[in-house]
């Protein structure tokens, strides 16, 4: 039987946040589902960083489907949970299905892997007090007053929990993240 992991996001999600972990996983054998608020076609967003700017910038990207809503996710029948970033978590960590589905990944100790503005959701759930975390680096006193300690670094793992602050990060962040599926004997 293959491993399953879901990846929750939304429109606005940074699209390298979303395809890359979902390939990634992919190819290691995983079975990989995409579940939002509802199961339509989604429209994710390119953030890049540009000389002169004082934040990130955003431009359309990427579509993809979502193969399940959130309220038809059954959080039982997968191994690990990926939250992509983007402008995404923003809206998202309102939504009483999605912090239902996270609140069972973390109260099973299940693998978390999260990016950018991700960790908003996972505080919206109190999933981040007592951790070490790292996030897109604006969000520092977020994850400060969600009761995270944070720490400016590609990737962080905190026992299941793995973050990264964004896109360039990915290798470092997949990378740690596999190592914990793997420590869970959670292989596809």
């Amino acid at each position: 039987m293959t491993a399953k992991i879901l990846i929750v996001t939304g429109d606005a999600a940074e699209s390298l946040e979303v395809l890359y972990p979902y390939q990634r996983l992919l190819e290691e054998g995983y079975e990989v589902h995409i579940a939002a608020p509802e199961k339509k076609k989604l429209r994710f967003v390119i953030h890049d960083f540009e000389e002169g700017f004082d934040t990130y910038t955003e431009k359309p990207g990427y579509t993809w489907p979502a193969d399940l809503s959130f309220a038809d996710v059954d959080p039982g029948a997968y191994t690990a949970l990926v939250i992509p970033g983007g402008r995404a978590p923003e809206y998202l960590r309102n939504d009483a299905e999605l912090r239902k589905i996270l609140k069972a990944f973390f109260d099973a100790d299940k693998p978390v892997a999260q990016i950018c503005h991700g960790p908003l959701i996972t505080a919206a759930v109190g999933g981040l007090s007592g951790r070490q975390v790292t996030a897109y680096p604006a969000l520092e006193l977020d994850m400060q007053t969600a009761g995270a300690s944070f720490q400016d670094s590609e990737a962080v793992v905190d026992g299941v929990l793995v973050s990264a602050r964004a896109w360039p990060d990915h290798p470092a962040w997949m990378r740690e993240f596999l190592k914990v599926l793997r420590s869970k004997a959670l292989v596809s």
